[in-house]
């Protein structure tokens, strides 16, 4: 079954690419136009170029020293940066990252958010120090609600929201989170996303509307409307708040779903499939656009001068500012995080520095343009947008944050109606795959056993980026305000005369009428979420082993799939007699039970009518699949049954097939060091990247050699000090591949002194699996194959879900060895036993 957007947005579009042709009044660089194909629109935005906005910009731009101008294109991080660096700097912007918090406190009240902002402003217009009295202004990652605000409304992650084929709902969504925002003296919010997402191994794919572009455009066009309101005057009021598009661009589409890879589409692809939320957006009036992290043909887009200038800036028209990501000026090739000249070149405008290299990156810039270095003009060009968008948002008519119109109104922090939104759009997300003899919906009179993980845990069902980064480490007790699913299970059953125990483990005393068991992923943001395919819970099988369970003793079972993306869930669906996907629904799980449940009557209250956003995978190698690539999925873009459909669906295929590319062998170093990981060695608490032919840390050194080919081989020589080497990501890494009974890891090593030396996995704090070197080699200094069984580092505490360092050494004195071909492989010598 196909499902189609119908709007007014791809009318909208034609009238957008019809006009592509037109020039650009407003272009600020030298490039020629010409050079940038013709489907790349020209955009008029709802606010357009005022000449009395832009009088007030030059004449502030020309009373600027080039100090000050600096500051107004630097962002530093609230844990990183005082009150008083704001009086001596007179920061542009500011921000608070993912689990970032005033004075560090996770349980920070609304009125701490705004004394910070409060202090924060004061300080940046306070001239006694930087001679500038130009108001900073605060960004924050609102990206389902204000996430980071204990007991603010959570609304359901975007790939619910795709479900539900509902932009007004997700215009009203917009304005309550603008609310909700505006509510703690924060002006800014770095959302809406609009990533196409194309592959569901990608960590990031629950922060995408769809794999459909139509409906990623009409999403982004609705949620910038809304956090940003009418504009059609030209101004944005102070019950809204500045928008931002994000990540410009094809941050959905990297190679195996890869998070901060590299996207190789060719450039109308680009266009077509991931620049439509930036067409749509910018249409709307979205004041500010992120770079992405990600790199289009090999080269980041915090550096690429085409797309940032000469597309998004010259062709499209865009007159406000782009701002960085989490140090990805640092990513570029020939920049660090403290020194990169190359991003605003390249059309950045803020970098967002959120770490102490704030200050070295301020210093560098203002020496870049003294030296001329970096253009006056470039310099000019990126303050005179943060100003036209300062001046557009109010920020020099408006009182300062602690008196606006809706600041310390702890009301508006998860007020009912807002509620009442997000319960709306929990309802309207839910996807049912499976309804054999029409079970649901069940009638709330009953005697209902809820079981799973995800029954009664917020947390979970709020997914990454709810409260810390992660989303991991939070307990009820911090959503005050919210309601489980299990909870909403009970209301609606008490209410009725029914019964609902919570039993985790599906464990009961007396047989239930029917089972509802809520389980799914564990909350994850950004590469930590990245996996190596899309098979749900491989390896152990304990959700699957509870479903069974349920259904062996003859007890009718409900499926409620917690997740942030299609997942090969073939065996559990075949556990079920009915499969809901609730994705991440947030903070208001009272929703899935409003459908799941008839009313006391007895009749359907709210209808399940969710269509999938995102192609459904037969196979766990599936990946990418997407509508009308000609793979044949589970279920189609656009499935979702509804109440009134007759379809019993039979037992899927369980059998796993590896795709033949899935059995190739993980290189770690060949060459060179492979990505995702980076050669890092520690001594003591010193510590070093290896960025070219030699490293030296402490009393050790690491530098290339020549074996059979320049420069294939690592040679390492360890003194007195004991320390590590290890190829290691910020990330961690899916490698539950290399878990069959003949994977090791593997390589070539010369040991030409030492011993005692260990080798293994790192996986994060207290994991770890690191075994004696010498129990896997023969006794010789010469070149020799090693291989280490993944079972005997299993053995050793290895966890390959989540692994940070495929390998790494560790020595505890003197000792020289050489090696070369690290990889992990499928194809190692059987094993029996380990050391």
């Amino acid at each position: 079954m196909q499902y189609r957007l119908a709007t007014s947005v791809a009318a909208a579009l034609g009238a957008l690419l019809l006009g592509a042709c037109s020039s650009n009044p407003e272009a600020t660089s030298t490039t020629n136009n010409a050079a940038v194909p013709d489907y790349w629109p020209s955009i008029q935005s709802p606010i357009a170029r005022s000449d009395e906005v832009e009088k007030k910009v030059s004449e502030m731009l020309a009373t600027m020293t080039v100090k000050q101008k600096v500051a107004q294109i630097v962002q530093p991080e609230i844990r990183d940066v005082t009150v008083e660096d704001m009086r001596e700097y007179g920061f542009g912007s500011y921000l608070n990252g993912g689990g970032s918090f005033p004075n560090n406190n996770k349980h920070a009240t609304p009125d701490e958010w705004i004394a910070l902002a409060e202090a924060m402003y004061q300080a940046s217009i306070d001239d006694s120090l930087d001679g500038s009295t130009i108001p900073t202004m605060w960004g924050t990652d609102a990206v389902h609600g204000h996430n980071n605000v204990i007991g603010a409304t959570l609304f359901p992650h975007n790939i619910g929201l795709g479900a539900m084929r509902d932009p007004s709902l997700i215009e009203k969504i917009a304005t309550a989170t603008a609310k909700e925002v505006r509510a703690t003296g924060i002006d800014w919010i770095f959302a809406p996303t609009v990533a196409a997402a194309r592959d569901d191994r990608w960590g990031r794919t629950y922060e995408s509307y769809s794999e459909d572009p139509e409906v990623v455009g009409a999403y982004a066009r609705a949620i910038v409307t809304g956090l940003q309101g009418d504009i059609s005057d030209g101004n944005i009021d102070d019950q809204h708040v500045v928008s931002t598009v994000k990540h410009f661009v094809g941050d959905g589409g990297t190679e195996h779903g890869d998070d901060q890879g590299n996207n190789i589409a060719d450039e109308e692809t680009l266009f077509r499939i991931h620049a439509q939320g930036y067409v749509e957006g910018l249409g709307a009036g979205s004041q500010s656009v992120m770079a992405s992290f990600n790199s289009w043909h090999g080269e980041k887009l915090h550096g690429n001068k085409y797309l940032l200038t000469d597309v998004l800036k010259d062709k499209m028209g865009f007159d406000g500012f782009v701002v960085g990501d989490w140090n990805g000026h640092g990513q570029i090739e020939g920049c660090t995080n403290d020194n990169c000249p190359q991003a605003l070149l390249a059309g950045l405008d803020v970098y967002m520095a959120p770490t102490p290299t704030w200050k070295p990156l301020f210093h560098n810039l203002v020496a870049q343009v003294e030296s001329g270095e970096i253009p006056m003009s470039r310099l000019d060009d990126a303050v005179r947008r943060v100003l036209r968008v300062k001046v557009r948002v109010g920020l020099f008519d408006l009182p300062s944050p602690a008196n606006r119109s809706l600041s310390g109104d702890k009301s508006i922090i998860g007020h009912p109606e807002h509620r009442a939104i997000a319960r709306e759009a929990v309802r309207k997300s839910l996807v049912m795959l499976k309804n054999n003899d029409h079970l649901l919906p069940l009638e709330p009179n009953s005697k209902v056993l809820v079981a799973g993980d995800g029954a009664h845990n917020i947390g979970k069902q709020s997914g990454g980026w709810t409260i810390t980064w992660q989303g991991t480490g939070n307990e009820n007790s911090d959503f005050p305000g919210a309601s489980s699913i299990y909870q909403g299970i009970r209301q609606a059953v008490s209410a009725a005369g029914g019964s609902a125990v919570l039993s985790v483990d599906g464990s009961y005393d007396e047989k239930p009428d029917v089972a509802i068991v809520v389980f799914g992923e564990n909350p994850y943001a950004e590469g930590n979420g990245d996996i190596a395919n899309v098979e749900y819970q491989r390896g152990e099988k304990s959700d699957l082993a509870l479903l069974k369970k349920l259904k062996a003793d003859g007890i009718p079972v409900v499926g409620v799939f917690i997740t942030g993306r299609p997942l090969w869930v073939n065996p559990e669906i075949n556990a079920t007699d009915a499969f809901v996907v609730a994705w991440l629904p947030g903070s208001e799980g009272q929703g899935v039970a409003d459908v799941l449940f008839t009313n006391e009557n007895g009749e359907i209250a709210y209808p399940m009518q969710g269509k999938l956003s995102f192609t459904w995978p037969a196979t766990p190698y599936q990946n990418p699949i997407n509508r009308g690539d000609g793979k044949t999925p589970q279920f189609e873009y656009g499935y979702g049954l509804t109440y009134a459909d007759n379809t019993n669906l039979p037992m899927l295929n369980e059998t796993v097939e590896a795709d033949s590319s899935e059995a190739a062998d993980h290189i770690i170093f060949q060459q060179s060091v492979q990505p995702p990981w980076q050669l890092v060695a520690r001594v003591n608490d010193e510590t070093g990247t290896m960025n070219s032919s030699v490293l030296t840390v402490g009393d050790m050194a690491i530098r290339t050699a020549d074996r059979h080919v320049q420069e294939d081989t690592l040679l390492m020589q360890f003194g007195e000090t004991p320390a590590t080497v290890e190829f290691f990501a910020p990330f961690p890494v899916d490698l539950l591949d290399f878990t069959t009974p003949n994977s090791a890891l593997a390589f070539d090593v010369k040991l030409q002194s030492g011993t005692g030396i260990q080798a293994g996995i790192a996986c994060g704090d207290n994991c770890a699996g690191m075994v004696q070197l010498g129990n896997f080699m023969v006794d010789t200094n010469e070149w020799q194959a090693v291989e280490i069984p993944t079972k005997c580092l299993i053995e050793a505490g290895a966890n390959l879900k989540e692994v940070y360092a495929p390998l790494r050494f560790s020595v505890n004195g003197q000792a020289q060895l050489s090696v070369s071909n690290l990889r992990l492989t499928q194809h190692g010598k059987p094993t029996t036993h380990c050391p």
